[in-house]
């Protein structure tokens, strides 16, 4: 054994979004509302475009 195992996990299963989400926070808490809004924008197209993308490569498996 190296001593770096401290046996710990997470303390809940919220640990993880709660620090992405304070991260997100951090990153982006001092940009102005239009660069907000312009980071917002591209990551909901990205998430549109990836949701598309996906129902139809079901479909086409169904058919």
């Amino acid at each position: 054994m190296d001593g770096t195992d401290t046996g710990q996990g997470l303390a809940s299963k919220w640990d993880i979004p709660f620090v992405l989400l304070g991260a997100i926070r951090v990153a982006f808490g001092d940009l102005p509302v239009w660069a907000k809004a312009l980071v917002l924008a591209a990551v909901g197209s990205l998430g549109v475009w990836t949701a598309i993308t996906w129902l139809r490569a079901r479909r086409s498996r169904v058919l």
